[in-house]
This record gives structure tokens, C-alpha cells and sequence, in this order.
């Protein structure tokens, strides 16, 4: 099935599925939610997947300095995990980060070994300072914060 699954740059028109799959993993605690607002404004660093034409995860890519972009909302509709579909998703936003001449990719994640298998490697959480004083300062989370960092390097 994964080969009739495509990746591409996410469009106005895809922001209500956006929305749902978000607040999908924002209702169990393992994704910062995003209104319809904010996805609109940001619908250029989101990238989606599709199987028969029907969207069925999606990711972003937003920088956090001059050297270093974070993998985001990154998820799978129920039915169509573990197919491969975000290792399609994590590739895909990986070449924009190069094509953007990005050397590091991060990410914070539960789920450490599907980004081990992706290329990504364990690190601590403080050496992303831009991270930590954007985002992590409106988390409910801060104080007891259990994501894993992950770094890919690319240079």
C-alpha cells in the first residue's frame, strides 16, 4: 500500500483535515494542538500524505534558528499506522531541510525508536535553547516535560 501513498506541500484547502488529525493527538496528551487560525498561518511548513486521494497524516517543518528546523505535528490517521507512511513524511521534510541548506533536524517525540529508525539520533533536550523559549515556555508540560529529543544532522 505504501507505494500509492504521496507526499506534498500542504494547502489551504487541506487545514480542516489538518485539524482533526492534530486535535486527534492533542486530546491524548502527545501533541501541542493548533487552531484552524494558526495552521492557516503556517500552512506553508506543513506537508501532508495521501492514499486515493484522501489525506491521511501530515508534518511540519518550522525553523528555530539559522542552523536548525523541528519536525512538528507530525501524525497518522488511525487505520494507516505503521505502514510507513511517516518514514515517507520524515523524508520528505528532511529534503526540504536541505533544500532550505537547514544542517540540523530535531524533534520531540514518544516515539524514539520509529526516529532512530529514520536516522535520528537520542540528545539531551537542553541543547535546543531556541526550542525551549519558543514553545516549551506555553507548554502545560514544562516543569514535567517527558518527550524524547531526537537529532538528525545533515552536514
Amino acid at each position: 500500500m505504501t507505494a500509492t501513498v504521496t507526499v506534498r506541500k500542504a494547502s489551504t484547502d487541506d487545514i480542516e483535515k489538518l485539524y482533526d488529525i492534530i486535535q486527534g493527538y492533542a486530546r491524548q496528551g502527545i501533541m501541542l494542538p493548533r487552531t484552524r487560525e494558526m495552521l492557516e498561518e503556517q500552512i506553508e511548513t506543513f506537508v501532508v500524505a495521501e492514499f486515493d486521494n484522501v489525506l491521511i497524516g501530515c508534518g511540519s517543518l518550522t525553523r528555530l534558528g539559522p542552523d536548525l528546523v523541528e519536525i512538528r505535528s507530525l501524525g497518522i490517521t488511525q487505520g494507516y499506522k505503521g505502514q510507513g507512511i511517516g518514514g515517507k513524511l520524515v523524508d520528505f521534510l528532511v529534503e526540504e531541510a536541505r533544500k532550505q541548506q537547514i544542517v540540523k533536524v530535531m524533534a520531540l517525540t514518544y516515539e524514539v525508536a520509529f526516529f532512530q529508525k529514520n536516522g535520528f539520533t537520542v540528545v539531551p533536550k537542553d541543547i535546543f535553547p531556541e526550542k525551549v523559549w519558543r514553545d516549551c515556555i506555553h507548554c502545560k508540560k514544562q516543569y514535567c516535560c517527558d518527550e524524547i529529543a531526537v537529532l538528525k544532522r545533515l552536514d
